[in-house]
């Protein structure tokens, strides 16, 4: 690398699409803070040089107030630096301009990127970037982050300071920070023209949006919305996944010859690898939903909404952001804990969010609404399914709430202090970036279908047919095997509440990785009914619905709500904790609460 390029902002200037579309990267995007929580790099190519790019987290000044904060403070401290490239929102230019002034003590390079301008003009913002760049001293460039073909002559000015290393900083210093903010009014004074009644449209939203009672009311109703349309509208893609994969299992049974290599893939591949694919709809669907919240500002506008509620629990609406990323995975929720400045606040937020309800946990909730709740529609518009996934993720919440309230009463006691964010710009989401984002989200999940979970069905499998049963053995072949054995040993640990051998077996690879338990019980229920051919083309649905009592798949469900199935967010959860500590009470405290839920659960429905 020739240099390097640092990206520095504020939060919701659009750093990191700007970082995307330099660099080619895609790393997540969000009209919200705490989307950057650490230091991403990538490669930007100028000619036949390579510039290295990091994106930082986003500051609002050189004081750090919580742990990313610091790590972009400490970033900037740092010598080897060639290249500031300040991303600034030119819709909120005020706010921005302060900053620009105060990175002028790190007496480095400064580029600055004039960002949203198409946004600006839009609102009939205009800035003469000429004027603002000869007060400021630097070069000032307009641009579009969303836009490739806008960044043209950005890509001059970082080239030129490539070549050029040694230029020297002409920002002005100021005695006072009273200096800094009546230099900033002036140059406001000089360079910006803007509409005198502000923007009307996004104060009549935020009334409505953020009102405590109808707010509320509409926070609720775009949740139901989400996960209503989770089995409404990705159904069709479901059923036809699912038919494929049935089609492809009975193709192979009538190509190969009767056997163990047969079986291994029809039971073992096919089935253990299929039934988790046919979920992708539905988890593209979550994400969908996901994006439109973080792009549109409504995220934080959420955050502010439920700030006094949260202020209940000892905690403020800054932690409800990391919660609700938690909805997609619990990983970058305990990651975007670190915009939290009380550090009580933020062991809180890290201990109670993979209580949320994560897109993992959405194949095994699926699965089991769709095999105990009927389809039927409610009040007319509403379906039975939908309300009970909107009930399961609500029971989360919920449980969540109280967990927190315990802890910031007792080893964690605090106030919930004042609570500051910004509110972000409305914006129409980008249907690139979008495409993008769901695309990389659906090639995780596939690439965990075709990793970690493929090697899971194999092994499951080889255990599940190993050692093959005598001939004059009266129960189940794979009662024989390993994994029966293994089931069975455990089974008395868990038939208090319901679950037998076949749950207990799936539930001991699930804890890495809570999807795992639908491809677990699809081997399994696989090679159980591997005799019965009238079994055998039933789904996986159907095998639950005939075996299992109504009381089993409601303490399955309840136990799905609190169980610690996720290594990695307890090796996360140590690195941010610093220590096992954490992540030991987190995974005690989720395992008593699974196995009390799920046995007080299974002795009223049994």
């Amino acid at each position: 690398m020739s240099s390097s390029v640092l990206l520095i902002g504020q939060p919701n200037c659009g750093k990191t699409t700007l970082f995307n579309t330099l660099t080619g990267s895609l790393q997540k995007t969000g009209n919200y803070p705490g989307v950057t929580v650490e230091r991403k790099r990538g490669t930007l190519l100028l000619d036949e040089r390579k510039v290295e790019v990091v994106d930082l987290p986003g500051i609002y000044g050189l004081e750090p107030n919580s742990i990313d904060e610091k790590i972009s403070v400490e970033r900037l401290k740092e010598n080897n630096i060639d290249t500031i490239l300040a991303v600034v929102d030119t819709t909120q230019l005020k706010r921005s301009l302060g900053f620009i002034l105060e990175l002028g003590a790190i007496n480095k390079p400064i580029v600055v990127a004039l960002n949203m301008s198409d946004i600006a003009e839009s609102r009939s913002i205009k800035v003469d970037h000429e004027a603002l760049q000869k007060k400021l001293g630097v070069p000032v460039v307009p641009v579009v982050a969303t836009k490739k073909n806008s960044l043209e002559s950005l890509k001059k000015v970082i080239s030129f300071y490539d070549q050029n290393p040694t230029k020297p900083q002409q920002i002005k210093a100021f005695d006072t920070v009273k200096e800094r903010l009546d230099y900033v009014d002036e140059v406001l004074s000089e360079v910006v023209s803007a509409p005198t009644d502000g923007d009307r449209i996004s104060r009549k939203l935020d009334a409505i949006l953020l009102h405590p009672i109808f707010g509320t009311l509409i926070f609720a109703a775009i949740l139901l919305v989400v996960f209503q349309s989770i089995f409404t509208f990705s159904s069709i893609p479901m059923d036809f996944i699912e038919g494929s994969i049935e089609s492809l299992g009975a193709f192979v049974s009538s190509v190969l010859p009767e056997g163990l290599f047969q079986s291994f893939i029809v039971d073992g591949l096919i089935a253990g690898v299929g039934s988790v694919l046919v979920f992708l709809p539905q988890i593209i669907m979550l994400f969908f939903f996901i994006y439109l919240m973080e792009s549109t500002g409504y995220m934080t506008r959420a955050a502010f909404l439920l700030d006094r509620g949260m202020s209940l629990i000892g905690l403020q609406g800054k932690s409800f952001v990391p919660l609700l990323s938690s909805f997609a995975c619990a990983i970058p929720g305990v990651m975007a804990a670190r915009t939290i400045k009380d550090e009580r606040q933020r062991l809180t937020t890290i201990l109670i969010a993979p209580l949320m309800a994560c897109s993992a946990r959405l194949p095994v909730y699926v699965l089991l609404i769709g095999a105990f709740v009927p389809a039927t529609t409610v009040f007319g518009f509403l379906t039975a399914q939908g309300l009970a996934m909107f009930g399961l993720f609500a029971f989360g919440v919920v449980a969540a709430i109280v967990i927190a309230f315990l802890f910031r009463k007792t080893t964690l006691k605090g106030n919930s202090g004042s609570f500051v964010m910004e509110l972000p710009s409305y914006k129409m989401p980008d249907l690139r970036l979008m495409a993008v984002f769901l695309w990389k989200k659906s090639m995780n999940f596939l690439k965990k279908a075709g990793g970690y979970i493929f090697w899971v069905s194999v092994t499951l499998w080889f255990l599940a047919t190993f050692p093959q049963a005598p001939t004059d053995y009266d129960q189940p072949d794979i009662t024989y095997s390993y994994a029966g054995r293994i089931g069975k040993f455990i089974e008395p640990v868990f038939e208090p509440i319901g679950f037998d051998w076949r749950i207990s077996t799936g539930l001991i690879p699930g804890f890495a990785a809570r999807e795992v338990m639908v491809s677990a019980l699809a081997t399994v229920y696989a090679l159980d009914d591997s005799d019965d051919e009238d079994v055998v083309q039933k789904s996986l649905t159907e095998k639950i619905q005939s075996s299992w009592s109504l009381a089993t798949g409601m303490a399955l469900l309840v136990w799905y709500i609190f169980s610690p199935q996720c290594l990695a967010t307890f090796m996360v959860a140590k690195k941010e904790t610093g220590g096992w500590k954490w992540p030991a009470v987190m995974f005690f405290y989720m395992l008593a609460l699974a196995y009390i839920g799920a046995f007080i659960t299974y002795r009223i429905f049994v």
